[in-house]
């Protein structure tokens, strides 16, 4: 069905901005939001900063062969050494920006989740989700990663477990207030 998140395999979020904002399970100031000391927040609002480096070191610079590893260099003081993906000459020992990209949304998600269901009382132990990205060319012909299909299993403590109906909802509640979701126009689909 589209328009709210389901149980039921391949269901779409989306219809986003009519379902935005109106989620009955995390209301606007539940303290969702830790704000960390690194980012920078005015009025609701944060920067994120990350310093991308990339050097040539002396090779000829023809497209077969020059370098695509380069460094992430993030606020915290974390660096990632990054490169392109495979297909296009990249490193396969270092993460590209498309594993980057779906590594993201299914972090984001999962974080939200967390949170939504905490605020509930409901008590989880183990989250892993091993996420796909799918790049296909767009609507308008251009290769994007058109689809991101997360694959969560959780495990639960306690004598309060959440229902089918009950889990649909707190991954529909993640997906609405999930930042990354909500800045992309990729289709996020939750496979259960």
């Amino acid at each position: 069905m589209e328009g709210r998140a389901s149980a039921r395999p391949s269901e779409r979020f989306s219809d986003r901005a009519a379902q935005r904002s109106k989620s009955p399970l995390v209301p606007p100031n539940c303290g969702l939001l830790a704000v960390p000391q690194r980012a920078a927040y005015t009025n609701g609002m944060s920067d994120h900063k990350v310093t991308l480096r990339w050097e040539r070191g002396g090779t000829e610079f023809v497209y077969q062969k020059y370098p695509r590893d380069h460094t992430w260099s993030f606020d915290g003081g974390s660096k990632v050494t990054a490169t392109a993906a495979p297909t296009y000459l990249g490193n396969p020992a270092n993460v590209d920006p498309e594993e980057a990209f779906v590594a993201s949304l299914s972090s984001c998600h999962m974080l939200t989740f967390l949170a939504v269901a905490c605020k509930q009382k409901f008590v989880l132990d183990d989250y892993t989700d091993e996420a796909v990205g799918h790049m296909e060319k767009n609507a308008e012909g251009r290769l994007a990663i058109t689809r991101v299909e997360l694959h969560p299993k959780i495990s639960w403590s306690g004598e309060k477990k959440p229902s089918a109906e009950e889990l649909d909802k707190m991954h529909h509640a993640a997906h609405d207030q999930c930042f990354i979701a909500n800045s992309v126009k990729t289709d996020v689909t939750v496979v259960q």
